[in-house]
């Protein structure tokens, strides 16, 4: 077993065939399955299920991957170690939408000002999505809402953030979920955890949200919302971050729904001198 089978398996693992894998890595095809069946000789078990012309994963092989991130992401950490202190390379970040727009654009410009050997990329999506891209290898780390109980997660929590009902600025007051039983709402799909837990401060009070429309931005959602059309849950930060929040009537949630709290994930072990840099900068943000 050696470094380019582990970089050939990871490929065909996350490309879930051998010309996708080849076109990627620039290799013939040819070589790949050879490397791969040498590969599993080597190990004595089958690492993917074939499938005509795709792979899928053994449960052998989903194991097996998870060890192969790990010493390919050790080795690329030992050469930048050893070509010197300062952290350079890809560092792939994921964030919830609001967190992206209000609490680190200064900590994003401050790391690429004191590492710029690092190339910095952010992606943003719902807290299961961000999860599910961490776990996948794809994003180093993702700004989620916490805490996180994952086994193959850990974390450190970064922001707190109230939350906030708006509603039209001639809504009757809300005091809790009952007040607006079976009234339409706004929010993001089905894995935003946002979403969730509006859905449980309405049935914490034995009500249910009526028509529940699927939106892409909270701007879409406050929009909507100025046009009297429904309610919606987002961070107080959020909303006076954005032009017209003037033009709603704004919530506080009950104390036990009030306040969530904004956590940094990774991969256990797999802190590289990059993310590390990263969350020293933003343990000393004076957001955090």
């Amino acid at each position: 077993m050696d470094l380019v089978q582990l970089e050939i398996f990871k490929a065909v693992a996350e490309h879930g065939s051998i010309s996708a894998a080849a076109q990627h890595i620039h290799r013939v095809p040819s070589n790949l399955t050879t490397r791969i069946k040498q590969l599993e000789e080597d190990l004595g078990v089958e690492l993917f299920i074939r499938e005509k012309h795709r792979l899928r994963l053994s449960p052998a092989g989903w194991n097996f991957l998870d060890y192969t991130r790990r010493i390919l992401d050790l080795v690329s950490e030992a050469r930048q170690a050893v070509a010197g202190d300062e952290p350079r390379g890809p560092l792939a970040l994921g964030s919830l939408e609001s967190t992206a727009a209000v609490r680190i654009p200064a900590v994003l410009a401050a790391y690429n000002q004191a590492y710029p050997k690092v190339e910095l990329a952010l992606s943003t999506g719902s807290s299961g999505t961000m999860i599910d891209g961490v776990l996948a290898g794809h994003l180093a780390a993702a700004f989620v809402d916490g805490p996180v109980l994952h086994p193959a997660l850990e974390g450190v929590a970064v922001f707190e953030e109230e939350m906030v009902v708006i509603a039209p600025l001639n809504h009757a007051p809300i005091d809790s979920g009952s007040d607006v039983n079976g009234e339409p709402i706004y929010a993001f799909r089905a894995n935003c955890s946002y979403r969730h837990h509006f859905e449980s401060w309405f049935s914490h009070n034995a009500a249910v949200p009526g028509k529940i429309s699927e939106m892409e931005s909270y701007h879409g959602m406050l929009a909507c919302v100025s046009a009297g059309a429904g309610l919606a849950l987002m961070p107080r930060s959020m909303l006076e971050s954005m032009p017209g929040c003037s033009t709603v009537s704004v919530w506080p949630l009950s104390t036990q729904f009030r306040y969530l709290q904004t956590w940094l994930v990774w991969r256990k072990g797999t802190v590289s001198r990059s993310l590390a840099s990263f969350i020293e900068l933003l343990e000393t943000s004076p957001q955090a």
